[in-house]
């Protein structure tokens, strides 16, 4: 039996072999509006939104009063905001800003950490709340939300980061390290999360607890959040990590819709939409790239020439350095990842979020593998 390899690619001009799909035609520019006192966080901000995919038109102002002025006078999608500043304060300016501006998105960015505050923020109407990235993983996440903020049409979500997933925000307060409590409400009911230092330590949903509580609330589609001071200490009913936890709930939740063989292809790729970080998947005939299903693709299209041309291409380069059949390729873009699992006849192609890290990407795909007949 021949060995068979993965290729690893970046998606960069020197490996990448036909010109990527993600370089989509862009929308009338947006604008976000800037608000901290101190002139050298905008110039910080500036530069980490610069990356945002959409390229918005971003302004700054140092005090409240401008910030209000220049709402008045043209119209902004988003203000970012501290809640530390001189004369007038962060809650002040959103109290105007609620009032006068009921439809405009806000987000705040503190350096405090203190759940009172993120409370109380929230309680106010917030679109979201983080503290000051400190990370490389951090910023990807804050660049993330943000540009989710910037969509125009709500895709269902949780309030807060209207296309993100619960799982996507249980992720968030996870990996941020943050002690808190989640609120999750919808129309068939009402539970809690409690978070301990970026660990999950138990979840209740009326007279259920633990990890079956967590399952029905990941089942929800939409509905609302709020971020809770953790209060007093919790027991223990959650003893894995979080990566795990959710893995698992995902894993059940396939398991809950009946055989996965027996769906229809385009259900069965809907509901990878559960695993963490995936932004869509889409399967692929090698041999005509017109023959393929897909959920969650802008451009179906484009990308599925583009999935059969880049394993039909690497499948004859690992032939040339008889390096056995090709089992997959890993390509890391600026905008978002993607993983093709290859077979003999057909091609899957998953997004993933910038934010989740190889490792994580490649647990998700042995799962996806599983699930999917080649």
């Amino acid at each position: 039996m021949r060995p068979a390899f993965c290729l690893a690619a970046l998606l960069s001009p020197d490996l990448t072999l036909y010109p990527t799909p993600f370089n989509k035609p862009m929308a009338p520019r947006q604008k976000i509006l800037i608000l901290d006192d101190e002139q050298e966080i905008l110039e910080i901000y500036k530069e980490i939104l610069a990356r945002l995919p959409s390229q918005p038109d971003i302004r700054t102002a140092t005090n409240g009063h401008d910030a209000v002025a220049m709402l008045e006078s043209e119209q902004f999608s988003l203000l970012l905001i501290d809640l530390n500043m001189p004369q007038m304060d962060g809650f002040q300016v959103l109290s105007i800003i609620h009032r006068r501006f009921p439809t405009l998105r806000t987000a705040v960015m503190t350096g405090a950490c203190d759940d009172d505050l993120r409370a109380r923020a929230y309680r106010i109407g917030v679109d979201l709340y983080m503290e000051k990235p400190k990370t490389g993983r951090e910023i990807i996440f804050f660049v993330d939300c943000i540009e989710s903020l910037l969509e125009k049409e709500s895709k269902g979500g949780f309030r807060g980061v209207q296309s993100k997933t619960l799982l996507d925000i249980i992720q968030l307060e996870c990996l941020t390290k943050n002690t808190c409590v989640l609120k999750i409400t919808c129309a068939v009911g009402e539970g809690r999360v409690w978070i301990q230092s970026g660990e999950i330590v138990d979840a209740v949903l009326d007279d259920r607890s633990g990890k079956g509580a967590m399952l029905e609330m990941l089942s929800w589609k939409a509905g609302n959040f709020e971020v809770l001071p953790y209060g007093l200490p919790r027991p223990r009913s959650i003893h894995v990590d979080y990566e795990s936890l959710l893995m698992e709930s995902a894993h059940v939740l396939d398991q809950t819709d009946g055989n996965a063989a027996e769906q229809a292809p385009e259900t069965l790729l809907a509901s990878f939409s559960r695993f963490s970080g995936v932004q869509f998947a889409m399967a692929v005939e090698l041999t005509d790239s017109e023959k393929c299903v897909h959920w969650g693709c802008d451009e179906p299209e484009a990308l599925a020439a583009w999935v059969q041309k880049t394993t039909e291409a690497f499948k004859g380069l690992g032939s040339k350095l008889q390096a056995g059949e090709l089992l997959g390729i890993e390509s890391l873009g600026q905008q978002q990842h993607l993983s093709i699992i290859s077979g003999d006849q057909e091609a899957l192609a998953i997004g993933f979020t910038r934010a989740l890290g190889i490792s994580q990407i490649r647990d998700t795909l042995k799962q996806i593998e599983a699930k999917w007949a080649f």
